[in-house]
């Protein structure tokens, strides 16, 4: 079997190795002529063009823009169900709660209208306004008026009303009791007219929405007298429909009911809910109205289902006038849709219109909203008389685009929507879309980077190519076949153009290989190359060629390393495990005497091979992290970078992974201590699930005896051997490697593995190296026993 380079700190380093008489077969055969390797490589690189990868994530991107486009449009779907469900159910409970409210206000009205006293002492009151004919002077001569407001003050605390106002059939307003008196009279206000007609034409309680109380003017008379209720009436009976809304004050000179002075200053709106007044015949006489603050209740019902950041709902007359406050008070303050001043709100000063600018390009003051302006598609679509969802966005009365919901309660006189920002209601599908974009665009950054990927590759294997190229026009060496390719290089069996020897040669691939690597293996061959012993791999050439390619010229071995003997073979038996270590002792040696410490003795750099008629000869391999313990302890690694440990952790002793300048002749020794321990049991010193794990083994955990995890016979000489190598502390180990390996020929069993058994055992093998190693079973024998840079930076301390 042939060396053709050391493993490239893989878990088996098969790719490292060449198979065995028939494992050739895969491989080109021996004497073709370079030329022919050369176009057999230009022809793998065209069919990697032809069959690129990166077309892989591109299709895959593909295929997520076009889920993404489906997945967007059912979700989509889905949203806007739930948007609709969650909008109706939320209108739905608004409106029920508005219609009990009205319910028991009307209730309370038609209770104290009803009752005997304020009946028996309101209806002298209404007759005399019919006798006096509008002389309103001749009502302070009655009496009667202070026991009314005596009887309903007390009754209004209890109800929650402040005012109260007795209205006659002729439109007359006797202001309610205030302090127990009352305060004068005044026509009804032009905007409720209808609504009176209406409790005096049907005798049912009536609701009249928010208003605004007017200021008198100075000095200003009268302008309208008493008139009665059938002067009103058209011959054929119902009340005529209001040209203006309730909440329209064209007459601003109309003085003000002298117990609202104190709602004068501020925005103040206002509430009635009036109820008849019969006589003994059932006749309407009159009416009771109640004055309500809409905000106690009125505006609270409505605010009370918000819904996240946006939501609202809102109340607004015929005209898109709204009559509740606006979620969005302050933001309109600084809109300049509503006056910035103390108390103004959006009530009665708000029309529903679709503004010129939106709130979020606001900047300064902004004009109010023009009048040809549309009203907000919500409003509108309410105004008509009707009910409905949209979950279209559609700009509201602040220019952003909402979805809403909105019904016209005509029993009521008013509107109600409820609405919520786009933006908010499809936050879950703007998330999905990101998501969809971020991974399309690294799908496609994938496919881009694996495009560039395999075009420098295509490169660096014609450069590789051509480099053979010339290495063989050079007369040194001619390349015959390709015996295998690790992780940073490609491995030729080539034949010195003088020597006629079989050499293999490396050359590392510089897309595979970073420079600080190639750096490393320049150095492990220079160190290799100081190095003579018999048992250590024989390095004879070294350079670049003209293109910058790093390669190296070995001595061609055939053989298995320890890492493919155990697995196949099995644990061996203790005169050939001495006789192994002490090879590599002797190998050691001298590297030691340069001061020089290998830091990855493990089985996959341990090689045997029949050498020149010795059979079971060792070879070291790998010298890449070896470090000058002398001399200020210069590491050769360095070049590597970072903090940490280098080496295979399954035979590193513990101060090599805490610090690998502390690393000297005795931790090679506690790695030949493991490498034993290996050969003798056929298992790993410690099983641990993680490096983790191994760690902390390696801190604290004593090594089981090798007699116990084998059923071959181990001599108590050797086991004690092996157990003080693998000592924590590096003064209880043998001091040096030819103490070591005197204490190894201390077994009794030293002297079974004579030339005659190692020379029957390769005999044995030889004849069978038709059978191929199974490289797959090689790949699962451990699953870290890779080389392995540790981070322990934030190690357990």
């Amino acid at each position: 079997m042939a060396q053709i380079e050391r493993p490239e700190r893989q878990v088996v380093p098969v790719t490292a190795q060449v198979g065995h008489g028939a494992a050739h077969a895969r491989l080109m055969k021996p004497g073709r002529h370079l030329q022919c390797l050369l176009h057999r490589g230009e022809h793998d690189m065209t069919g990697r063009l032809r069959q690129p990868i990166w077309v892989v994530p591109l299709a895959i991107a593909g295929l997520v823009a076009i889920f993404g486009w489906w997945g967007n449009a059912r979700l989509r779907q889905t949203i806007e169900e739930e948007l609709k469900e969650d909008l109706a159910a939320t209108l739905n409970a608004n409106v029920t709660a508005l219609e009990i409210w009205t319910a028991d206000q009307q209730k309370l009205a038609t209770t104290l209208a009803e009752e005997p006293r304020v009946r028996a002492l309101a209806i002298p009151i209404f007759e005399a306004l019919e006798q006096a004919n509008g002389d309103t002077k001749k009502l302070s001569e009655l009496p009667g008026l202070e026991e009314v407001g005596s009887y309903l003050r007390p009754r209004l605390n209890k109800t929650g009303y402040e005012i109260a106002h007795l209205v006659s059939t002729n439109f007359v307003v006797v202001a309610g009791p205030t302090r127990g008196r009352l305060r004068g009279t005044f026509p009804v206000y032009e905007e409720h007219l209808a609504k009176f007609s209406e409790l005096f034409a049907s005798g049912q309680p009536v609701l009249i929405t928010p208003f605004k109380p007017k200021r008198p003017a100075e000095g200003g008379p009268r302008t309208r007298q008493p008139r009665n209720v059938e002067s009103r009436r058209p011959p054929d009976g119902p009340v005529p429909p209001r040209e203006k809304g309730t909440n329209d004050f064209p007459n601003r000179a109309r003085p003000s009911p002298p117990e609202l002075a104190r709602f004068r200053r501020g925005d103040v709106t206002l509430m009635q809910v009036a109820a008849p007044i019969r006589d003994n015949n059932g006749v309407v006489r009159g009416a009771l109205a109640l004055i309500i603050n809409p905000d106690a209740e009125f505006t609270r019902i409505l605010s009370v289902a918000r819904s996240g950041k946006s939501g609202e709902t809102y109340a607004f007359d015929q005209h898109g006038l709204m009559i509740s406050k606006s979620r969005f008070d302050d933001q309109l303050r600084k809109l300049g849709r509503i006056e910035d001043r103390p108390g103004a709100s959006s009530a009665l000063n708000l029309r529903l219109r679709v503004p010129g600018n939106a709130l979020s390009k606001k900047s300064g003051s902004e004009e109010s909203a023009s009048a040809t302006q549309p009203l907000t598609h919500i409003v509108a679509n309410a105004v008509a008389g009707g009910s409905g969802v949209d979950v279209e966005p559609s700009p509201d009365y602040r220019g952003v685009p909402v979805v809403g919901a909105w019904r016209w309660l005509p029993q009521l006189g008013f509107g109600v929507a409820t609405q919520i920002d786009a933006t908010e209601g499809y936050q879950p599908l703007r998330v999905l879309k990101l998501l969809f974009v971020i991974l399309f665009l690294l799908l496609l950054l994938c496919a881009t980077g694996m495009f560039l990927f395999s075009y420098l590759n295509v490169v660096w294997r014609r450069r590789l190519s051509e480099a053979e190229l010339k290495l063989k026009q050079l007369g040194q060496y001619t390349l015959e076949e390709k015996i295998g390719e690790g992780g940073m290089g490609v491995v030729y069996r080539a034949r010195h153009a003088l020597m006629r020897r079989d050499t293999a040669v490396k050359l590392l691939l510089p897309d595979r290989a970073d420079p600080d690597s190639i750096q490393r293996f320049e150095r492990e061959v220079c160190l290799t190359c100081q190095l003579t012993h018999p048992n250590t791999i024989q390095v004879y050439d070294y350079g670049h060629t003209p293109e910058g390619i790093f390669y190296y010229a070995m001595e061609f071995l055939r053989g298995l390393n320890l890492h493919e003997l155990v697995p196949r073979f099995g644990p061996q038996p203790e005169g050939r495990v001495v006789h192994i270590l002490t090879q590599i002792c002797d190998a050691l040696a001298e590297a030691h005497a340069l001061g020089l410490v290998h830091r990855d003795i493990k089985p996959a750099n341990i090689f045997l091979c029949n050498r020149g008629g010795v059979p079971d000869c060792v070879k070291v391999l790998d010298f890449g992290l070896v470090r000058e313990y002398r001399n200020g302890g210069r590491d050769l690694t360095r070049l590597i970078g970072g903090n940490g440990a280098e080496g295979t952790p399954l035979f590193m002793p513990l101060e090599a992974i805490d610090d690998s300048a502390r690393s000297d002749p005795r931790s090679d020794i506690y790695s030949v201590g493991a490498l034993g321990y290996y050969l003798l049991t056929g298992e790993y010193l410690f099983a641990a699930e993680s490096i983790r794990d191994l760690y902390n083994k390696h801190v604290s955990a004593s090594p089981i005896p090798p007699s116990r995890r084998t059923t071959n016979q181990i001599s108590a000489a050797l086991e004690a051997t092996i157990l003080r190598c693998l000592e924590k502390e590096p003064d209880l180990r043998p001091q040096s490697v030819a103490e070591l390996r005197a204490l190894l020929l201390t077994s009794p069993c030293a002297s079974e593995w004579g030339p005659e058994a190692r020379a029957a055992w390769w005999s044995r093998y030889q004849s069978k190296t038709s059978a191929s190693v199974d490289e797959t079973d090689l790949r699962k024998s451990s699953s870290i026993a890779a080389n392995v840079k540790i981070d322990f930076d934030s190690r357990i301390k």
